[in-house]
Order: structure tokens, then sequence, then C-alpha cells
């Protein structure tokens, strides 16, 4: 009985993963909102086992940050020379001195010889923060809602599927297979560019946008980017400037800062293969010689 069961479990395991591999895999039906509106995969150069950040992209996504971000939001897990380090935007050290000395916001809530509070320009060691000193004062500003941290936003994020239960396992060992973590930037571009006019029939309500990216779809926060007027970058920057590549560059940025250690850790990972790999074929040599002597 015990076996007959087991058999039959088995059995109904080997259907269920037939029907996922020949299921075909769309953005549609297995990323999406509430209301089933596809988030795709992008392409993005840190992707993948290989990729590493674009320095170039990151520096145009700090430019975007620094222009339209700022004015909600701050980066308290990165410091101004953060940005000079390797693996990021890499921006010379005098460039980054002289950005902490024009932040428009200032460090707040130290204190004094005496003991009283002061507000100072920040330097090259001092967080990116916000144009908020607290959450209540950030929630007075805008009119409830509370705009998050954005430093660790992109690990923060993911993609909700809607692939049937059964073929979820597959999508899984896909994602394991090709090395896939960039959910949270691909949600993030979705985000950004996901603002479009409520369709027919959609109440949207007092203060609140459609996107077709957010859960509910109706978000407090404005479209950050605007279609008409994308930040421009400079002549040498070698990209047209649009509200697409400006979501784009400023995800890739805001990703950095979730993992800025990716590049580093990505080539230390396949130099440790590297040494398993040799390390096995060794002790399979030396096995195989002192075996060798025995006879079987």
């Amino acid at each position: 009985m015990k076996r007959s069961w087991l058999n039959g479990r088995v059995v109904a395991i080997a259907v269920a993963g037939a029907m996922a591999a020949v299921l075909p895999f769309s953005a549609a039906n297995a990323a999406g909102d509430s209301e089933g509106h596809a988030i795709e995969r992008q392409e993005w150069s840190f992707g993948g086992f290989t990729g590493q950040y674009d320095q170039a992209q990151l520096q145009r996504g700090f430019q975007v940050y620094q222009q339209v971000c700022t004015a909600c939001h701050g980066l308290k897990r990165v410091r101004f020379r953060n940005l000079a380090e390797p693996g990021g935007p890499m921006f010379p050290e005098a460039a980054i001195k002289a950005l902490a000395a024009s932040w428009p916001y200032q460090i707040s809530g130290e204190l004094d010889d005496q003991g009283n509070p002061i507000d100072r320009l920040p330097g090259p060691a001092d967080q990116m923060v916000g144009p908020y000193k607290n959450d209540v004062q950030a929630r007075a500003a805008q009119g409830g809602a509370l705009p998050p941290d954005l430093s660790l936003i992109v690990k923060a994020r993911t993609i909700e599927t809607h692939a049937p239960w059964y073929s979820h396992w597959f999508h899984m060992l896909v994602d394991v297979v090709t090395g896939y973590q960039e959910a949270g930037a691909d949600y993030l571009y979705a985000l950004l560019t996901g603002y479009h006019d409520a369709p027919a029939g959609v109440t949207v309500g007092d203060g609140m946008y459609y996107n077709t990216a957010f859960h509910g779809n109706q978000l407090a926060m404005p479209p950050p980017l605007i279609k008409d007027a994308p930040v421009e970058y400079q002549p040498e920057a070698g990209v047209k400037a649009t509200l697409e590549q400006n979501a784009r560059d400023v995800t890739a940025f805001l990703a950095w800062a979730s993992d800025p250690t990716l590049d580093t850790r990505k080539r230390l990972g396949w130099q440790v293969m590297l040494y398993l790999l040799i390390t096995t074929v060794l002790l399979y040599l030396v096995k195989r010689k002192i075996w060798s002597r025995i006879e079987h």
C-alpha cells in the first residue's frame, strides 16, 4: 500500500513537472501587479553571474538621483566618499569634497561643546541625507505619505509571480541557472516608467497617481521623471536623455547603492570556483596515485 502511494506521488510530480516544462514562460503570466500588468525583465550590465556595474551609467544615474530624487529621498547608508570607491561611480575625490560642501541639506542632530543641537554642512565621511530631519516632518510635508530611504530600495523590492503553483519550481530553477537577481531593479524600472492615464472605468483617489507596476495601481508619489523634460546628460555621455534612459540609469545607481560590493563579490566568487576546481582535480589525481598501488 505504501509503495503504491509512493509510486502515485512520483507519477504526479513527474506529470506536474512535464506540464511546467512545456508551459510558455512569459513576463505577463510570471510577473506583474494585482491587475496582471507585465513587468518585463531588463538587460542590466550587472546581471547574471559575470555582470559588473557600468561606471558611466552609475555616474549618469547619480545625476538623475541628485536632480530628481533628493527632493524627497535620502541615502542614509551611502556616504559621499563611497562615490569615489572602486566598483562605483568613481568620481574624483576633489569632486566628492565639492559635492559634499554644496549638498543642499545639512547634517543635524549633533551637539556643540555646550550640548546644544547644531546643523552643519556635510563632509566626505557623512551620509547623503535627504530633506527631512525625521519621519514626522516627512509625513507632514508629503500629505501623510512617508518617502522611503533609497539606500536599499532595490534589494527591498521584488516581482510578484502569477505563474501557476505547479510551475514555480521550474521558473525558480531557471533563475538559479541564469543567476537572476535583478528582480528589484526590474520592478523599480517598471515603476518609474509605469505612470499612465487610468483606463476607462478606473477611479483614482485624490492625491493618487495611476501606475501599472505598483500593487493596486494607485501610488501617492507623483511621477518623478517627466517624458517631455528628461534630465539632460553631458554631451560626452554618449546616450540620449529620455525618460526611459533616466529611469534605467537611476535604477542602476540605486542597485549599486543597495549592493556596492557586487563587482568584488562576483570576481571573488569566480576565483573561489576556479580554486575549488583545481583542488578537486588535484585531489582526484592524488587519490588515483595512492590507490593504484593497492590490488583490488
